[in-house]
């Protein structure tokens, strides 16, 4: 058999094999490496991951290993060979931590002495280093920092040895180093000088493929976000406990261009001049101020609640009344803007008017009827748009987040017979209905609702909550919002997606997909506050620790009165702070671990001074064991209480922390030692050696090491 000839067993000459408890440590950290592949490699890296790391048990307790050096170069040719198929290249940052996963497959399979165990630690931490990079988020943090601490768990339990017991040792040895480390670390992070990124960052290309928001508003373009739990962005509401009143309506881009049931942005955004934005805030009233911290998504699409009333730093405020980023928005961005709740008031210019009421000339006769037929039915523009809603309310519309597929040339196959759609399809057509009709009309993209977090106070907005809806020119109003949706879901406008979602399929309007057991777990207390909790935990470090960029800490530094000292003094002054710290933390273990001991090697000394006054010098090349054994000889009214200090020294000396009461005791003693016997030593000779019993080790060096004491 291939495996045979591969992973041979000897019988007399088997590898010396890693011990299994630092094995497990080793192995337990590992999983935990795995969170970030499974949500950014290829799937079957991190399979052949685990698969490596469950072979590995199966192997070292039967001395297998993987031997031949052309068998090792065949495996990896081949993992490489499948990367490249994989990604179509070997050039990136998935390939790259791709390969390396692969790499680290084969050297767990191939490792069985001390020297590649901390090799395999070693790679160990390179792979948090490099989940770290796939991805940021809290609970991966979370995962990274418990693989770090079991890779150091691990090399611990490999040096202490698997002896009886020896199971929290390494835990509690582990906890005490980070808890040592951390006051450095905090120092580092607060103080040392930093790029302009803060700590998110994505080397990923495709990182921002499957946001879904575009400048092209097709059928089955938001839809296909309604599974999606990936982030937008989060809100408060600075300076106002209350929640903002009536539905959410996040402004993300405004779509002037008609093909039928497709819908395009401006290519370049127009800024709003100075002359529009002062006609405009004549008319804005019932302003909101909020604070958005917005999800890195490769693009430069802002967002703000309904309409903004002007630009924030970094951002233009395009015609349409919503933000553009002048650079690529690639790390998080966090952003104040004021808003205002009503309507446009402002008259549209000739050119966009013309603009609004441009259509594609392959809409059908049917579609054209339609809009005309309300038109003749009422010219005001206002019952235009309810005749179009009251049609959308009659004619059996259906919301669904399947509604198949649908062309941008499918108007009359949409309103006429199928009639099912989602939120796309409702604001694409609506719109082109109401420019056929006369009424001018663009179609707004962005998001609706959100889930409100009652322990952080915000609300988190997901890709899922992603929505499009319709605003029409009225001579009395300007651009006023009207949301075709609505009219065929009325639940919709006033809670999220999944909120309006869960609703319907507990009132049997829709079918759930999930299990009963599962959709009870989802909607319960305990779950959803463990879920709010952890949301919240996840802001804060976004906020917080992701977000401590140099702004940041520039802001951090002058209210502490350390800024404008450059980069390089503030690095000296850190370095010389960091030694200082290190310095006074070395002295005072010192001192800690060597006061004890230190006292029990003065008292003994001490004695040996007194036996030297009664006539028993000791050599200095002679040892405590013969020493005493000499000392009875030459003093034998003494002897019994010169063997038995004796012993006591060498049970306290040899211990690896001596106890306390058996050290008073000792001392006790020493002074008392020249006089008339008044002491019996047996007592404290017991605890002395009890204590020496209870610390592992303690008494099992003692004679051989005692007589090379000087």
């Amino acid at each position: 058999m291939s495996m045979s000839m591969s992973m041979n067993r000897s019988g007399s000459k088997r590898d010396r094999s890693i011990p299994r408890r630092p094995l497990l440590w080793l192995a337990a950290a590992l999983l935990f490496t795995l969170p970030p592949m499974f949500g950014s490699l290829v799937r079957w890296v991190p399979c052949v991951f685990l698969l490596a790391l469950a072979m590995k048990f199966w192997m070292e307790p039967r001395g297998y290993r993987l031997r031949f050096a052309t068998l090792k170069l065949m495996l990896a040719a081949m993992g490489l060979f499948a990367i490249f198929a994989s990604y179509g290249s070997l050039k990136g940052i998935e390939p790259g931590i791709s390969l390396l996963v692969v790499l680290v497959s084969l050297k767990v399979l191939e490792a069985h002495t001390a020297r590649e165990f901390q090799v395999m630690v070693l790679m160990g931490w390179v792979l948090c280093l490099c989940g770290f990079f796939l991805s940021q988020d809290f609970v991966i943090a979370l995962c990274l920092l418990t693989a770090f601490a079991l890779l150091l768990v691990a090399l611990i339990q490999f040096y202490r040895g698997s002896s009886p017991g020896a199971f929290w040792p390494p835990l509690g040895t582990t906890g005490k180093i980070l808890l040592q480390a951390a006051p450095l670390i905090i120092l580092l992070f607060v103080l040392f000088p930093r790029i302009n990124t803060g700590l998110r960052v994505d080397f990923r290309a495709n990182r921002f493929a499957s946001t879904g928001f575009s400048d092209r508003l097709s059928p089955g373009s938001i839809a296909a976000l309604a599974n999606s739990s990936e982030i937008a962005f989060r809100a408060e509401f600075p300076g106002s406990t209350a929640t903002p009143p009536g539905s959410m309506y996040w402004r993300g881009v405004v779509m002037w261009h008609c093909d039928g049931m497709e819908w395009r942005a401006p290519y370049v955004p127009v800024s709003i001049s100075s002359r529009d934005r002062g006609t405009r805030q004549r008319f804005t009233n019932n302003t909101i101020r909020q604070r958005i911290t917005l999800a890195p998504h490769g693009a430069r699409w802002m967002f703000a609640l309904d309409r903004p009333f002007e630009s924030t730093p970094g951002a233009i405020l395009a015609r349409g009344d919503y933000l553009w980023s002048v650079q690529t928005i690639r790390k998080a961005r966090r952003y104040e803007v004021v808003s205002s709740l009503g309507a446009a008031g402002k008259d549209l210019t000739p050119g966009e008017r013309r603009e609004a009421l441009e259509v594609p000339p392959s809409i059908s006769p049917a579609v054209r009827e339609l809009a005309q037929s309300w038109t003749t039915q009422n010219p005001n523009p206002r019952a235009i748009v309810n005749s179009a809603l009251q049609f959308f309310q009659a004619q059996g519309f259906r919301y669904s987040l399947t509604p198949g597929e649908y062309r941008k040339n499918d108007l009359e196959q949409f309103l006429f017979h199928r009639r099912v759609g989602f939120c796309e399809h409702y604001a694409a057509t609506f719109a082109t209905l109401m420019r056929l009709a006369g009424v001018p009309a663009r179609v707004v993209v962005g998001y609706l609702g959100g889930e409100y977090n009652d322990l952080g106070h915000f609300f988190l907005v997901r890709q899922a909550d992603t929505h499009a809806w319709c605003e029409v020119c009225l001579p009395d109003s300007g651009w006023t919002r009207v949301d075709p949706t609505a009219a065929v879901a009325p639940g919709r406008a006033s809670l999220d997606l999944h909120s309006f979602l869960e609703r319907s399929i507990a009132s049997g309007q829709m079918e759930t997909r999930r299990g009963g057991f599962f959709t009870q777990l989802a909607r319960s207390a305990l779950f959803t506050n463990a879920r709010l909790a952890l949301e919240t935990l996840s802001y804060e470090w976004d906020t917080r620790v992701l977000a401590f960029d140099a702004d940041v800490q520039e802001v951090l530094l002058d209210s502490m009165g350390l800024a404008n000292r450059g980069s390089l003094v503030l690095i000296i002054e850190i370095l010389i702070v960091a030694i200082a710290l290190l310095v006074i933390y070395f002295g005072w273990m010192q001192l800690r671990t060597r006061s004890r001991a230190d006292r029990v090697k003065a008292l003994y000394e001490r004695f040996c001074r007194k036996i030297a006054r009664l006539g028993a010098r000791r050599d200095p090349w002679e040892g405590p064991s013969d020493f005493s054994t000499r000392a009875a000889l030459l003093l034998p009214n003494e002897s019994q209480r010169i063997r038995e200090i004796s012993n006591v020294y060498i049970a306290l000396r040899y211990a690896p922390e001596p106890a306390g009461v058996a050290l008073d005791r000792f001392a006790k003693e020493v002074r008392a030692f020249v006089g008339p016997a008044r002491w019996s030593p047996k007592t404290y000779l017991f605890s002395a050696k009890g204590a020496s019993r209870s610390q592992p080790g303690a008494s099992s060096q003692g004679p051989s090491h005692i007589r090379k004491e000087r």
